[in-house]
């Protein structure tokens, strides 16, 4: 499926792009993987990095349709990674999310289906689902766009991936207690029990490629996560590093959830378990809103959402294993050689 491909990564100097070309580049899967992205720094970087001739770079934004539509073209494949995701940045200035995260996708599909591009495979998150700040609402937008879109192509296939925090990923609580760890901080909690999924960045890739491979148009593909409490978690890092670091509660933020949710009931009502994930099909119901809104489902008030709160746990001990793999803590911790994955 793959062999002799162009793939295209919007938002590709990230820490998903660096992942997807650690896997791919020195393969024969795609004969060209393009980066699109605005930061010409990560660009000049990551060329340095893998000096491959496969890898080539376009600089532009999603909001503007001209530029993406121009590095779409002779593309197979796209991976829609570009996004604002930092909860305070968009809270802050909610409109630079919509004009990102929605109109942007909406632009990136549009270019897609204008240059028959096979599949479009676009990132969403977990705090798309019951969202309570504005990255997590434009995200959830961003999913409606998607599937909205995927109703009426017939050449482009459009499905969605929706995951939680990725571990030790740019903007995480990993790389903060750990900086507060060796700097002789306290470390900041803001709930000990909130839970949170555990997630390494192979487990996102995977995920996307599991939707690359079995999505159909409109497919919501989620992985199923072990998760944690922030409690376990700046503990389980105090004991690696042997540190005997003050942990300091300050209070949920602004814009934070106890839990966060993968999947809502409703989702779960149709979601098809396929083993390590779950596939959620589109909504496909018509513009016959008396019957969208007179019929019901009684079954579904017995139905849970899949949450950090009801997936499997991880304890202490747990955590420590999980945490011990990621290459920052093998580095950092452990002075081992280990490639860091850009921000």
């Amino acid at each position: 499926m793959l062999n002799k491909k162009v793939l295209l990564i919007t938002g590709g100097t990230g820490s998903f792009g660096n992942a997807v070309l650690n896997r791919f580049l020195n393969t024969d899967h795609f004969k060209e993987i393009r980066i699109f992205s605005r930061d010409e720094k990560k660009q000049d970087d990551m060329r340095n990095q893998f000096k491959n001739d496969k890898l080539k770079f376009y600089i532009g934004d999603v909001r503007d349709f001209n530029s993406i539509e121009r590095a779409m073209r002779g593309v197979d494949y796209v991976f829609h990674a570009a996004a604002l995701k930092q909860v305070p940045s968009c809270e802050f200035f909610p409109i630079e999310a919509a004009k990102t995260n929605v109109f942007g996708t909406q632009n990136v599909i549009d270019a897609a289906a204008a240059n028959n591009v096979k599949k479009v495979i676009c990132l969403s998150t977990d705090k798309a689902a019951y969202p309570i700040n504005a990255m997590g609402i434009s995200k959830a937008l961003m999913e409606k766009v998607a599937v909205a879109a995927s109703r009426s192509l017939t050449n482009t296939t459009v499905c969605l991936t929706r995951y939680g925090n990725v571990m030790a990923s740019r903007g995480s609580v990993i790389p903060l207690f750990l900086k507060q760890i060796k700097s002789g901080q306290p470390i900041t909690i803001t709930d000990q029990k909130m839970t949170r999924f555990l997630m390494s960045l192979e487990d996102a890739v995977e995920l996307v490629l599991f939707a690359f491979e079995h999505g159909n148009q409109g497919d919501l593909f989620v992985n199923k996560a072990p998760a944690g409490t922030i409690g376990d978690l700046a503990q389980a890092l105090k004991e690696i590093c042997e540190a005997n670091t003050e942990i300091k509660i300050i209070g949920t933020r602004h814009g934070e959830k106890l839990y966060e949710t993968l999947c809502t009931r409703e989702e779960m009502k149709k979601a098809e378990d396929m083993g390590e994930f779950y596939r959620v099909p589109a909504d496909n119901r018509d513009l016959n809103y008396a019957q969208y809104f007179s019929e019901g489902e009684q079954d579904i008030s017995l139905i849970e959402d899949y949450h950090s709160h009801n997936t499997t746990q991880l304890d202490i001990e747990g955590m420590k294993k999980l945490l011990m793999k990621l290459p920052l803590i093998r580095k950092e911790v452990f002075g081992e050689d280990v490639a860091q994955m850009p921000g």
